[in-house]
């Protein structure tokens, strides 16, 4: 956050107010608005937290109070040209004894605040208060598509942080550089150190690659899209070039954006290959114009404008090259280190009960090649291996009458071994081959 910049609006906000120019102060003043509303919700000490909440409370005084002003301004404006009958048609024109006043010039905003800022003129216009969400204009488009799009808005903040993620140290100081320092760090992200245009992660299934995705929605305060092939995919022609085309316009109307595709393969596979159909071509190549558009939003000085890409695959060796190209930053989500495993038992295993003498890290050692969902499966078929005991050769009277003491029993050395013995990793030592061999050829971390 840049302090110096919130103190320049305010103080512009209020000098447009005092020259009459309501329009500009009043975007002034909602820009103001949010960038304190964006700044509360990284501060962590309650009592700054609570000094930002009430200047943003006395900007919101003074922006009503301009509102107000505007209001009885407007309640002047003649919105009709004034009628005057003629009694009959040979009856020459005469010049009205009054006419009506001219219609005022409209106050242009200077270009530094000149922003897309849609949502914000729309609040203003309909009357809505500063902490309403905008809602998006679909016009053009049809309604079914925009609700669906609407319902891939996963959250405005996912809640997910990078301290409920374990281990993938590396991955997540390159998600911070690549999509987070930008947004903290605006002036210095400018002309050869402008953002990434897109960021792919790649890796085998079940490793967190979503979750990461989600932690740099929430890190940013950005509007996290989730995506998936068949959001894009109609069975209409030329309706799935329509929803690509939404979905960028509608992150751009809601920025900070970021668009998460899961399982980019399935939607931007090599282009040219004898089983390709026409649509799926065509399907891609909106794809692929619409994220050059997205990097003329990048290269551009408002943070508030930046729609970034993520995109996740298990297969990065069937990515279109074109669509390669343009997710700039490639990186590696390997499996978890023996760190790395022995916090994903702890974090899985901290609402069960476990006996005393089992240790972690020996789990850890035997579970080596896991996946992180490998690893949640463990758990789950080892804290169910007592319950499975009681229950044993009981009738459904009898198991009903247990009570939730009877089967709170802690979790064994031996309920992991059953459990190993039932669980097969699912990554295989050839398919890391394939991805470190791909990583070495086209990674870019």
């Amino acid at each position: 956050m840049n302090l110096a910049e919130i103190c320049d609006n305010a103080k512009k906000g209020r000098e447009y107010a005092l020259l009459g120019n309501y329009d500009s102060s009043m975007v002034y003043y909602q820009g103001v608005i949010q960038q304190i509303q964006r700044h509360c919700q990284t501060v962590r000490d309650p009592a700054v937290k609570g000094k930002w909440q009430q200047v943003r409370q006395e900007l919101l005084e003074e922006y009503e109070q301009v509102k107000s002003i505007v209001s009885t301004l407007e309640s002047f404006k003649i919105d009709k040209p004034l009628d005057f009958p003629v009694s009959s048609q040979d009856e020459p024109f005469r010049d009205p004894a009054v006419w009506p006043p001219p219609v005022p010039a409209e106050h242009r905003a200077p270009p530094q605040i000149r922003r897309s800022n849609r949502e914000g003129r729309k609040n203003m216009q309909d009357g809505a208060s500063d902490g309403e969400i905008p809602k998006f204009d679909g016009a053009g488009y049809d309604k079914d598509l925009v609700e669906a799009l609407e319902r891939d808005i996963v959250s405005r903040n996912p809640s997910i942080h990078w301290d409920d993620i374990a281990d993938l140290e590396e991955a997540k100081k390159l998600l911070r550089e690549a999509v987070v320092l930008p947004m903290w760090m605006p002036d210095f992200f400018k002309g050869i150190r402008r953002p990434w245009k897109g960021v792919l992660m790649v890796g085998p299934p079940g490793t967190g690659k979503t979750m990461l995705a989600k932690a740099v929605a929430t890190e940013c305060g950005t509007t996290f899209f989730n995506v998936s092939s068949s959001t894009l995919t109609s069975k209409y022609r030329g309706e799935s070039e329509k929803l690509v085309r939404l979905l960028f316009e509608m992150a751009r109307f809601y920025a900070p954006t970021t668009i998460f595709i899961d399982e980019i393969d399935s939607i931007c596979s090599r282009r040219g290959t004898s089983d390709e159909h026409e649509a799926s071509r065509r399907v891609k190549s909106e794809l692929l114009i619409q994220m050059d558009g997205v990097g003329g939003a990048l290269e551009s000085d408002d943070p508030s404008k930046m729609v970034m890409v993520l995109a996740a695959t298990n297969f990065p060796w069937d990515i279109d090259e074109a669509l390669r190209r343009r997710l700039e930053k490639r990186i590696y989500i390997p499996l978890p280190t023996a760190k790395g495993r022995t916090e994903l038992l702890k974090i899985n295993l901290r609402e069960v009960e476990l006996d005393p003498d089992i240790q972690l890290e020996d789990i850890a050692e035997k579970i080596e090649g896991y996946s992180g969902a490998d690893i949640t499966n463990v758990c789950r078929d080892a804290s169910l291996m007592a319950m499975r005991r009681r229950i044993n050769g009981l009738s459904p009277e009898e198991i009903r009458a247990l009570s939730k003491e009877e089967l709170q029993m802690p979790v064994t050395k031996g309920d992991f071994e059953l459990a190993l013995k039932k669980i097969a990793k699912s990554v295989s030592a050839a398919d890391l081959e394939k991805y470190e061999k791909w990583m070495v050829e086209f990674g870019s971390a």
